[in-house]
């Protein structure tokens, strides 16, 4: 039986000639092959992000904020530094799809506002308690019954607002551009560093977690780790979808308010 013949040489050895010859030249054919290569990262991202978004935001714009992330990932990369592209690449096409979003302004802003009263209470409680508050604590704090608390978070959970990669909110009324993603620093140049900022960001999320009560925990489990829906969650649990969606709102917003409670203490 004659031996199949390969069709030319593996891939990553193609990128690897195409970056050496983008680097070396700066060829802008070999910059677009990068960026053709490369385009399913996009895509992923843009499909995971989709996926938390209302139905009115179309993947499409996604996609479009996201390829203009890629263009500057590939365009600042240095392969010299040791620097795997595609966790880089995902950086940088997530903040710029996040930075999009911002700029259709999709979210009310008296729920924008909502979940920040909200995140700055717990992190000014997670402050002075050295750990995360309960809903009793947070409701007292806030000037609140708990059903009034529960009822916003619901408000804010069906806005779809919170996510760990959206903007950063700080106690006080200071700058909210920023988000958790911006914790790994890539202003001009990639640093062989940025490995493991993102890794100490992985650590920080998980210990933050820990704090959480069982049923937040198990809500950030199954629906990050196991990717399951709403739905699925809710018949696992046996609580309906949209109870699931608040318990989801609260556990991020503790975790997002627990790491700027860590950022602030002494």
């Amino acid at each position: 039986m004659p031996v199949a013949q390969r069709s030319g040489p593996p891939k990553t050895i193609l990128l690897a000639e195409e970056w050496r010859r983008y680097k070396k030249s700066g060829s802008r054919e070999a910059r677009d092959q990068l960026i053709v290569a490369y385009s399913p990262i996009v895509k992923y991202v843009a499909g995971r992000i989709a996926s938390r978004m209302p139905s009115h935001v179309e993947i499409a714009d996604l996609v479009s904020y996201g390829l203009g992330g890629l263009i500057t990932a590939v365009e600042r990369f240095e392969p010299s530094r040791g620097v795997k592209f595609e966790s880089y690449a995902g950086i940088r096409i997530r903040g710029a799809i996040i930075d999009g979003l911002r700029s259709m302004d999709w979210v009310p802003r008296s729920v924008r506002a909502e979940a920040r009263k909200i995140e700055n209470a717990i992190s000014e409680l997670s402050v002075r308690l050295q750990r995360a508050p309960t809903d009793d604590e947070l409701a007292d704090r806030l000037s609140m019954s708990a059903a009034e608390l529960d009822a916003a978070f619901l408000r804010v959970a069906n806005s779809k607002l919170v996510a760990l990669d959206e903007p950063l909110v700080t106690i006080g009324d200071g700058d909210n551009s920023r988000t958790r993603l911006d914790a790994v620093p890539d202003t001009d140049a990639v640093d062989a560093s940025e490995g493991v900022m993102a890794t100490e960001l992985g650590r920080e999320i998980a210990a933050a977690i820990e704090q959480l009560p069982e049923r937040e925990r198990i809500v950030l489990t199954l629906k990050f780790r196991q990717e399951l829906k709403n739905t699925e969650i809710g018949e696992i649990l046996g609580i309906s979808e949209s109870r699931v969606c608040q318990i989801h709102t609260k556990a991020v917003l503790r975790v997002r308010a627990l790491l700027d409670a860590e950022a602030v203490a002494p």
